[in-house]
């Protein structure tokens, strides 16, 4: 899904959290927000959900008008940080649960959660419980989660934040290649400039709620626009 974000702010008291946000992100590309804290990354990403109503702009999934719709009509699987699994449901059930809501049959269910657990590589982990699983694999089923609706955009706020350096390095080089084989667009916050870099197609560099600079890593690295990205990035 192409997403179109149009001179879009939202404030928080006197606060900006973003302002006149200009963007437009491209059917199918994984797309890192980066910045310091108080950049805005989240506040963004929330906005896009439908967690927060932008103050003013608008927001196009696909050429719809999306800036008020209702969260549950967004087609956006959303990953949290804490993971926010059901801990007295096992792995089948927690990534079968969006399934369950939209009253999916079980045959099917059965059909798609297994898939979603082989391309996981969660297969022998179905009867577990969330307790059970280290961190890395627990983010792995909250990937599955919000991927088992079938969502046109994932969100992933600060996915591999709570992970230690080298299981952060494994799953990210996974999500990068799970992604390849999806047809969904992705957006995900991070502070990590290293993590930005290896494994999107696009960085939004922000800065005090407004974009600094929007484009591949490349070329974000070898000509950055402003004396900030240039220090930000160590270039």
């Amino acid at each position: 899904m192409n997403i179109l974000i149009e001179n879009v702010s939202k404030k928080f008291g006197s606060n900006a959290g973003i302002s006149k946000i200009n963007l437009e992100i491209t059917t199918g590309n994984l797309v890192a927000l980066l910045g310091p804290s108080g950049s805005g990354k989240s506040t963004l990403l929330r906005t896009l959900a439908g967690f927060e109503i932008p103050d003013a702009g608008r927001i196009w999934f696909s050429g719809k008008n999306a800036t008020s719709l209702p969260i549950q009509q967004r087609k956006i699987g959303f990953v949290f940080q804490d993971y926010a699994l059901f801990p007295k449901m096992t792995i089948f059930e927690n990534i079968s649960f969006g399934l369950t809501i939209q009253g999916q049959s079980s045959e099917q269910m059965k059909a798609q959660v297994n898939e979603l657990l082989r391309l996981t590589q969660l297969e022998n982990f179905s009867k577990f419980y969330p307790h059970q699983l280290s961190g890395g694999q627990k983010q792995r089923v909250a990937f599955a989660r919000a991927l088992a609706i079938e969502p046109e955009i994932l969100l992933l706020d600060e996915p591999f934040g709570a992970l230690d350096v080298k299981v952060r390095k494994n799953l990210r080089n996974w999500l990068h290649r799970l992604h390849e084989k999806l047809p969904v667009t992705s957006l995900f916050v991070t502070h990590d400039i290293q993590e930005a870099m290896e494994i999107s197609d696009e960085i939004v560099l922000l800065k005090d709620g407004c974009v600094e600079q929007f484009g591949c890593p490349q070329e974000i690295y070898e000509h950055p626009a402003t004396t900030f990205v240039k220090n930000f990035l160590g270039c």
